[in-house]
């Protein structure tokens, strides 16, 4: 999910319907600065572009949480990275049996910041007894759908930062408003650790989706964080632009990047092996 392609397609934006509560326009923040001019290599308008809109979504409040809250998660995202707890638990044969806590880098409670650093950490080895005690300590399962899509968002642009070797984008300032906390009228338990949303179930207010729904019976992934459908609508914005248009996904011969389909998936094959995504 986090391939770097720097060929051909434009995409469209978010469709209508999930809207942004709060902020919702361009020019926040100065996130319109947010470029990769001074990159050693050209980087595709279109691709540059979503990465805009990433971080305007991380600026404004979600569907359950606020603006602040966003950009805390984002920031603990970042923090997991040098979080010594974090590199013990990878080293282990285990994380389960490791002692300890992580180093905080905001004043998120410390239940967040042990979901947002595992998560962010050693997303490989997460199993549903560490997500019951997770929703055991108090937060929601759209808290948490929420959360993951904050915290992949800031991961897939870090990375790609990283790739082609500028320094992260500072994380823009919070905007205000109060999260619109709308939940799926039609989102059903029982496939997954989390409520999702079957193509069946939406209604107009889940519109945002269609992006997202690129076929009559999608695939899981594609549904993962229906609960909170802006946020899937968000990370699929990204994924259209870093991967490919879903639209597009079942002509494998047609070559709509700079490297052709087969080099496309031998790159996300082996980083997805490399981060242990068994999808």
């Amino acid at each position: 999910m986090l391939a770097v392609n720097l060929g051909g397609a434009v995409i469209a934006p978010i469709r209508a319907g999930c809207r942004m509560s709060g902020a919702n326009r361009a020019g926040v923040a100065g996130i319109d600065l947010l470029s990769y001019e001074q990159a050693g290599i050209a980087v595709r308008a279109d691709l540059a572009a979503a990465h805009r809109r990433a971080w305007q979504r991380l600026a404004a409040p979600g569907t359950w949480l606020d603006a602040e809250r966003r950009l805390a998660i984002a920031a603990e995202t970042r923090a997991a990275r040098d979080c010594r707890h974090c590199a013990e638990c990878r080293a282990a044969l285990s994380p389960y049996g490791v002692s300890g806590s992580h180093r905080p880098a905001t004043d998120l409670p410390g239940n967040a910041v042990e979901i947002v650093h595992r998560i962010a950490a050693d997303p490989g080895r997460l199993t549903r007894a560490w997500f019951d005690r997770a929703m055991a300590s108090g937060m929601t399962e759209t808290e948490f759908v929420e959360t993951v899509g904050v915290a992949a968002t800031t991961i897939a642009v870090d990375v790609f930062c990283r790739a082609i070797g500028v320094a992260p984008h500072p994380l823009p300032a919070p905007q205000p408003g109060e999260p619109s906390r709308a939940r799926p009228a039609g989102a059903r338990s029982g496939t997954a650790w989390v409520a999702m949303l079957a193509p069946e179930d939406r209604t107009a207010e889940e519109a945002c989706l269609d992006g997202v729904y690129v076929s009559p019976d999608p695939t899981f992934i594609r549904r993962a964080l229906s609960l909170v459908p802006r946020e899937a609508a968000g990370l699929f914005d990204m994924v259209d632009a870093q991967y490919l248009p879903g639209r597009l996904i079942p002509d494998v011969a047609g070559r709509y990047r700079a490297i052709d389909r087969a080099q496309m998936e031998l790159i996300a094959g082996r980083v997805s092996a490399i981060n242990m995504c068994f999808y």
